[in-house]
């Protein structure tokens, strides 16, 4: 009899009441489905649970996308974590093919937008064109080979979670837990991508469909939020290689330091 493991969907939202509308009710029914209020000042609360009585809500801890994601890891109990917008923008139908590349041996199922039988209705040019840009130049320093670098439709087996390093939802410092952090806003995505292939996970690009925002405005600032990925990308690469030099002289003081003997504790 073939397992069928538990799937998590975790929906970061805030001041989604409208979209939330329309979108929670066309979610399959899976083990569980959390949706991470982001502070929200409209029904966002209210509507998820009238639309969807089996959802989970949870508030979180912080501000920004990433904190509003990494609280819903942290919470959920399924074997696969799916990462799906509160929008809109993404297909609630293509879940299964994301899920069914996990099952297929993959670490990672990573949304595309730039393959073959991906798209995007709501991409600018401009906006195209710096994703493009950054999906290169992260490929390059990374040594990867992704289509599409900042998109957020991913899965992944929630196994790999403690292998990526993410700023953790819950901080015992009260000044920290006022303050967004690194990997809190919308670089997560970029984050999560040079993670993945800093533990050599098995990513699998998986043709996605991005669809235009329902009601709204988006939150995301081409601009800032483009220089925030440089940033991860360029802070990835620095520190993954700090990381590599520290090992390789931790081996070597290894392979070069005496053998002593312990003492036996006999007393003679």
């Amino acid at each position: 009899m073939q397992y069928t493991p538990l799937v998590s969907i975790v929906v970061p939202a805030r001041n989604e009441a409208k979209n939330l509308e329309i979108v929670l009710p066309q979610l399959p029914d899976v083990h569980e489905i959390i949706v991470v209020d982001g502070h929200s000042v409209d029904d966002t609360v209210e509507v998820a649970r009238r639309v969807r009585p089996d959802v989970e809500v949870i508030t979180q801890t912080r501000r920004g996308k990433g904190n509003a994601l990494v609280c819903g890891f942290e919470h959920a109990t399924g074997d696969i974590i799916v990462m799906f917008d509160a929008d809109g923008s993404a297909d609630a139908a293509e879940i299964p093919r994301f899920v069914d590349a996990l099952i297929a041996g993959a670490d990672v199922s990573k949304g595309s937008r730039y393959m073959a039988g991906g798209s995007s209705e709501d991409l600018t040019f401009h906006r195209s064109l710096g994703n493009r840009g950054l999906n290169l130049l992260t490929n390059l320093l990374m040594g990867t080979r992704y289509s599409d670098l900042c998109y957020g439709y991913n899965a992944f087996w929630r196994r790999v979670l403690p292998s990526l390093g993410l700023p953790p939802a819950h901080l015992p410092d009260a000044d920290l837990r006022a303050e967004m952090l690194w990997g809190d806003g919308f670089e997560i995505e970029t984050l999560l991508t040079c993670r993945f292939s800093e533990q050599k996970l098995r990513v699998v690009e998986v043709p996605s469909v991005e669809l235009p925002r329902i009601h709204g405005e988006s939150n995301l600032n081409a601009v800032s939020d483009g220089l925030r990925v440089l940033r991860t990308v360029l802070d990835e690469r620095r520190s993954r290689w700090g990381r590599r030099i520290a090992a390789s002289r931790s081996a070597a003081v290894s392979r070069t330091s005496p053998l002593v003997d312990e003492p036996s504790g006999a007393i003679g």
